[in-house]
């Protein structure tokens, strides 16, 4: 009997101790231009739809008791190879077929277009630790919860389809082979941000990039550097070391500013500076003016290219470096049309801005949700101003407060990766969301957070028409109270009203703040050409343009507005056979890549208005 507690006190000590407890690990400043190694490529893959190689036969989750000394359980993270021909392994990454990464199963594997659940994903990889650095493994995107698991041993587990995370591996990684396991689940929850209901698709997979950075035992971790908003010409900022260490040296350089300042960390590692500037050459959508700043501390050196540049409003209108700016806008998501996949690469992101500027567009509202990393880096350098946003979309559970935490998490997680981005300039709250005091308190906690993390930048969300008084459109929502911007979608002509009667329509905004039409757009299959009263033709989709763009001015306050939408992007709502066939059909750009009529209708009001013709 003693022997036997003895064992059962063993067993129960290693389940309270095996069971990890993960902190989200805080995101790391600038992956994009540090040194790594990429993993990216094929990885192999193990479709589980009833998680068996997550939880055993009794639904416990192997996590809560696997012992890396004795691996042969049914734990698919174990990545176990049959050592004997006795050894009952019933899975096997090897043999098992292979994925790209970046990527979506949903589109590169034919059976699995519809499927949402759990994918095992591995990859094998050679590594070489370096002395005296730490080693960071991080994740770009993954659609949409992450368990991530290293030479079997579990590092992190990430929430959020859109966002970036990362975590410290460096006890766990070896010289020589190595491997990573991660189980992604891209099931829709009630209780998720976002919910079960959305208007795109929802692509599973490892989505953007995944990579293994090495860094110095003290490094860089976090840093802001802007332009000041109550001094002209004073660059100021935050740097953040990975150690709380007082009294270390960290410098900022700026070239070609002649600008070298050594700061002094306090006892949290971190310093503030605020820095004259002179002869400084601000950024602007006509002239995107980038400097290289360096960062320093000890043994590491992190490189960025940063625009200085200040986003403010006065009474009705955006102010650019204190001139006023209007937005010529189109929303866009991230989808590649054409392959029907999400946009992931820097080419994908050339290829959706070309055809913005084509558009003669200066702003870009990335919808629904933060878009991967090209995108602001590359605004960065075409000047185009962004719209970010997180996917707060429609109806969330507003009690929930982990749907909170998790809304929370994945707009911190947007601001930290893009903080420096001088072509970002607003941050949108949430998309289409009904009214009521839980919304309301959900959504002030978001920019309560957002003001924290970072009060530089407009606040705004895309909010709805809340009906007519005396036939006059009222744009009233209480939200308007919390934001710098008010922001609308109206799809008058399409849902419900008569496009023909829009020139006309009457309007009253409740805040005297600049406003934005978020969306508004109509549906058009490419090719099929009628006359302009005959719905999803391109005749009515560029008649809508027309009349739309004949009253919009008409709107109090507007300060620009963003069509929906650029491209054409795959929805399950939408499965209308021989003209939508699961494609939300409002892009001005088809699934083919091709130019609808309403693209050039748009494309003449822009070229005018830039010019300040009469319209």
């Amino acid at each position: 009997m003693n022997t036997l507690m003895r064992k059962i006190g063993a067993i129960v000590c290693f389940l309270i101790l095996s069971v990890p407890a993960f902190a989200q690990e805080a995101l790391i400043q600038n992956t994009y231009n540090r040194e790594s190694l990429s993993l990216n490529g094929d990885w192999s893959y193990i479709i589980d739809p009833y998680e068996n190689g997550y939880y055993d036969y009794r639904r416990e989750p192997f996590d809560n008791y696997f012992n890396p000394a004795n691996p042969g359980s049914g734990a698919y993270f174990a990545n176990v190879k049959p050592a004997h021909k006795t050894d009952r392994v019933e899975y096997d990454f090897t043999n098992a077929d292979k994925i790209k990464v970046p990527g979506s199963w949903s589109v590169e594997k034919e059976q699995m277009h519809w499927y949402e659940g759990t994918v095992w994903y591995e990859k094998d990889f050679l590594f070489e630790p370096k002395a005296g650095h730490k080693s960071i493994l991080y994740f770009g995107a993954v659609n949409y919860e992450a368990h991530v698991y290293v030479n079997g041993i579990k590092v992190g587990h990430h929430i959020g389809g859109f966002t970036p995370f990362n975590f410290e591996v460096t006890k766990h990684l070896k010289k020589g082979n190595n491997f990573v396991v991660v189980k992604v689940d891209n099931t829709r929850k009630k209780d998720a941000v976002p919910t079960i209901n959305t208007d795109w698709w929802n692509h599973g997979g490892i989505t953007r990039e995944v990579k293994i950075l090495q860094v110095p035992e003290l490094y860089v971790a976090d840093y802001t550097v802007q332009l000041s908003k109550e001094q002209a010409n004073v660059i100021e900022g935050t740097v953040a070391l990975s150690e709380q260490k007082a009294g270390e040296l960290v410098t900022l350089n700026i070239p070609e500013l002649k600008i070298k300042k050594t700061l002094t960390t306090d006892a949290e590692g971190k310093a503030s500076f605020a820095i004259k500037a002179k002869k400084l050459t601000k950024w602007h959508v006509d002239k995107p003016y980038l400097y290289d700043v360096q960062w320093a501390a000890g043994q590491d050196v992190v490189n960025d290219r940063v625009g200085f540049r200040t986003i403010e409003v006065s009474g009705s209108d955006i102010l650019l470096n204190g001139e006023k700016v209007y937005l010529r806008g189109i929303c866009m998501h991230e989808e590649n049309p054409i392959e029907g996949r999400r946009n992931y690469s820097l080419e994908d992101a050339r290829m959706m801005f070309q055809w913005a500027k084509e558009l003669n567009t200066n702003f870009v509202r990335l919808a629904h949700y933060p878009h991967n990393e090209h995108m602001p880096r590359l605004a960065d350098e075409l000047g185009i101003l962004l719209w970010e946003e997180i996917p707060v979309y429609w109806t969330i559970d507003w009690t929930n407060t982990q749907t909170l935490a998790n809304a929370k998490g994945q707009l911190s997680e947007m601001v930290q990766r893009d903080k420096n981005r001088a072509s970002v300039i607003i941050w949108s709250m949430a998309n289409e969301t009904p009214v009521s005091e839980e919304r309301n308190q959900f959504l002030k906690a978001l920019v309560t957070t957002t003001r924290e993390l970072d009060n530089s930048r407009l606040i705004s969300a895309a909010m709805e028409v809340h009906g007519e008084e005396d036939g006059t459109k009222m744009i009233s929502d209480p939200f308007g109270e919390y934001v710098d911007i008010m922001s609308f979608n109206q799809y008058h002509g399409w849902y419900g009203g008569d496009i023909k009667d829009f020139p006309n329509l009457k309007w009253a905004v409740k805040y005297n703040k600049p406003v934005i039409v978020s969306e508004w757009g109509a549906g058009a299959k490419y090719g099929y050409r009628a006359d302009d009263q005959t719905i999803w033709s391109e005749d009515y989709q560029a008649y809508f343009y027309e009349q739309t763009l004949a009253g919009i001015e008409n709107i109090p306050n507007l300060a620009g507005f963003t069509p929906w939408i650029l491209a054409d992007f795959r929805s399950p709502r939408r499965p209308l056979a021989n003209i939508q066939d699961m494609w939300n059909r409002k892009g001005l750009i088809s699934d083919g890549g091709f130019k609808k009529q309403a693209f050039f209708v748009l494309k003449k009001y822009y070229d005018k208005k830039e010019a300040g013709t009469n319209l």
